[in-house]
This record gives C-alpha cells, sequence and structure tokens, in this order.
C-alpha cells in the first residue's frame, strides 16, 4: 500500500524589512534600473507575483524602501543631535549627513526616483513623503533654534532659514548624487560651511 504524499510545505516569506533591504542593496550594488520585481524575487526567494500582493505596485516597493532608509538615517540623525558638542559642531555632522556619499549614492537614487513618480502618486503617498521631509526640517529648526538660544547663532527665524538651508542643500546634493561634472561632495560641504559661516554663525 503506497503512502499518500506528504503536504507540500509552504516556504515562509522573508520579513518585511528583508525585503526592503534587499532592495536598498540591489540598488546600491547594481543601480536602481536593475531592480525589477523579477529581480528582487529572486534576490529574497519570493516570485514577483507574491511581492506585488505585499506591495501592491513598484511605487509602493520604492516608497516603502525609502521610508526604512529614512528611518535608519534618522535613527543616526538623532543620535547626532543629541550628542556632545556645540550647536554649530552638530550643524555640520546634520550637513555631513544630508549630502549624498557621491555619485549614485543609494538612498538619495531611490529619493530622486520616488520624487520623480510622485507626479502621479495619490495623496496617502504624499503625506508619506512629506512626512519624510518635515522630519529632516523638525530637526533642524530645533538644532537652529539651540543655537540662537546659546548665542552660537544670530537670531535668525528658525523655520525659515531652515527651510532655506535644505532647499540649498537639496540643490547641491541632486548634483552630487547625478554626478554633475564640477561638483563633488567636498565642494558642496565648503559651499555650505561658507553660507552658514556667513549667514548664521556669531562670530
Amino acid at each position: 500500500m503506497t503512502e499518500p504524499p506528504s503536504p507540500r510545505r509552504r516556504t515562509p516569506a522573508p520579513p518585511r524589512e528583508d525585503v526592503l533591504a534587499a532592495a536598498m542593496d540591489m540598488i546600491a550594488e547594481r543601480g536602481l534600473e536593475k531592480l525589477t520585481m523579477a529581480a528582487l524575487g529572486r534576490e529574497v526567494g519570493m516570485s514577483s507575483g507574491h511581492l506585488l500582493y505585499y506591495f501592491r505596485s513598484k511605487d509602493e516597493l520604492l516608497l516603502q524602501t525609502l521610508e526604512w532608509s529614512e528611518g535608519r538615517l534618522g535613527a543616526e540623525r538623532g543620535r547626532l543631535l543629541a550628542g556632545p558638542g556645540s550647536a554649530r559642531e552638530r550643524l555640520s555632522a546634520y550637513v555631513d549627513l544630508y549630502v549624498p556619499e557621491g555619485h549614485r549614492d543609494p538612498h538619495w537614487t531611490l529619493w530622486l526616483e520616488v520624487w520623480n513618480r510622485s507626479q502621479n502618486a495619490d495623496d496617502e503617498a504624499r503625506l508619506r513623503q512629506a512626512a519624510i521631509e518635515s522630519a529632516w526640517h523638525r530637526d533642524l529648526v530645533a538644532l537652529i533654534a539651540e543655537g540662537i538660544s546659546r548665542g552660537e547663532f544670530r537670531r535668525v527665524d528658525a523655520d525659515r532659514f531652515a527651510a532655506r538651508l535644505r532647499a540649498l542643500l537639496d540643490g547641491f546634493s541632486i548634483h552630487v548624487a547625478i554626478g554633475l561634472r564640477g561638483t563633488d561632495r567636498e565642494q558642496v560641504l565648503a559651499h555650505v560651511r561658507e553660507f552658514v559661516e556667513d549667514a548664521l554663525v556669531v562670530s
């Protein structure tokens, strides 16, 4: 008498964070153009259909990957801003964390792609993107306000100054991330340091 076939075991899906980490690794190693649902599925042992079940679309996968990456940056930013040192020193650390490491920096590559796709995003996705930007802005405003209270920074409107400084950082960072000729990370950091010294630091 033959035994009945054993029930087929389903391979458990990897935790969501593992999938997002794998997506980020693929962007870093192979570029965003190589990140397809099929390629990511092979990387984590899932079918592209299974991935779509969890993420609904590539746009959602990219946004969740960006949120995951931002969460890690946010934790690092929190440690820097809560650490020792003057407000001026911690502002320098904030800028250093903000500016891309170089051409094709994976986090900035992903950020640019998500924002490019956001032209057709729904309201919920736009709110989630705004939350990412708000976290950076809120921390910068608090740091500038602290520097003002300590007498390290001039008495500026912290919110307005933070908005202008982040616009400067965004513009320069895009140049670095896309590899614009004549603009590298060290040049950008020097420009930003000069602007902060001239416009904010009490001499």
